[in-house]
């Protein structure tokens, strides 16, 4: 909202350009018929910066409606066509531009030719009765506690997108990285598969998570064993990375039940988390078993109550 101080700054006015022909079409104003957006320039400042065709691709398949403005160069005209055609029928502005703007608009050189503006999304506080199916149907669970590299949330995302794992939980941890840019551009598309939410107070949180599920955190500590040395349990693993300097907070860790380790030869310390990650993701998703007739039917439908003995 602009302050009666500070002048409204309005954009550039944006002509679509049909990838498949040389000639600009009419103008388009932004917004759906009966729903407009401001066109002031702190609105489109604080929109989320979409970059790279998988990425792009993802978000439009996820929700095309959060795409506000797009964005790309000569060389992705053909590839980016149906997102022209479906930002025309939002009757929303689709624009042609120099490899510079590109950079200007995405803030990086990485843009890879195509940049969607598009409504940030906002994970929402985690509630302890989402558990309850997703343990039930056998999903794995991914918690991130102070994980402040926005490239290593991405390459984490990206991972579990890839091996079909579905939730990530975020904590509130002052470090933690957020679903920024960098995120999404690193996580090629990856950020749009999942389900994720915001764990307030991550250590009670990863508390109750254990009636539901085994929750395991990764330690250098003397007490840390290979996944494959985890005791038979029927509850999924919940599996909790922490700062790439520090670790998991000492209080997250002592709401483990146990912690991992991936043995090495010994000539360095430890691996980056997002590689840490993409190893037990893997061995996380073999290990999950194929749902039974009787939770297929349920999913989507609640789980009972459980408790362990």
């Amino acid at each position: 909202m602009n302050t009666p101080d500070k002048p409204k700054t309005r954009l550039p006015r944006t002509t679509p350009i049909n990838p498949q022909s040389t000639d600009d079409e009419t103008d388009r104003s932004v917004g759906e018929p009966g729903q407009s957006f401001p066109e002031s320039a702190e609105f489109h400042e604080r929109l989320a910066k979409i970059a790279g065709l998988q990425a792009v691709s993802a978000l439009f398949h996820r929700d095309p409606h959060q795409v506000i403005r797009l964005y790309f160069d000569e060389k992705m005209k053909k590839a980016v066509g149906g997102f022209c055609a479906q930002m025309a029928k939002m009757q929303r502005p689709y624009r042609l531009v120099e490899d510079s703007e590109l950079q200007k608009i995405s803030g990086t050189v990485l843009h890879g030719g195509v940049v969607a503006a598009a409504v940030p999304r906002v994970a929402p506080d985690f509630d302890i009765e989402n558990a309850m199916a997703w343990a039930q149907s056998g999903h794995p669970l991914v918690i991130l506690d102070g994980i402040g590299n926005p490239h290593n949330l991405g390459a984490i995302a990206r991972t579990m997108a890839y091996f079909g794992l579905k939730y990530l939980l975020i904590s509130d941890h002052p470090a933690q990285a957020g679903l920024s840019d960098a995120a999404h551009r690193v996580a090629e598309g990856g950020l749009e598969h999942l389900a994720i939410y915001r764990a307030v107070g991550c250590a009670k949180v990863c508390r109750r998570l254990r009636e539901f599920y085994r929750v395991v955190g990764t330690s250098l500590g003397g007490h840390a064993v290979e996944m494959d040395r985890l005791p038979a349990d029927p509850r999924p693993l919940a599996l909790v990375l922490g700062n790439e300097e520090h670790g998991l907070p000492h209080e997250t860790l002592n709401a483990c039940e146990a912690t991992l380790l991936i043995p090495g030869c010994g000539r360095v310390q430890s691996l980056n988390v997002s590689a840490t990650a993409a190893i037990l993701i893997h061995q996380m998703a073999s290990k999950r078993p194929a749902p039974s007739p009787k939770q297929a039917d349920h999913r989507g439908h609640g789980a009972q109550h459980r408790r362990r003995p």
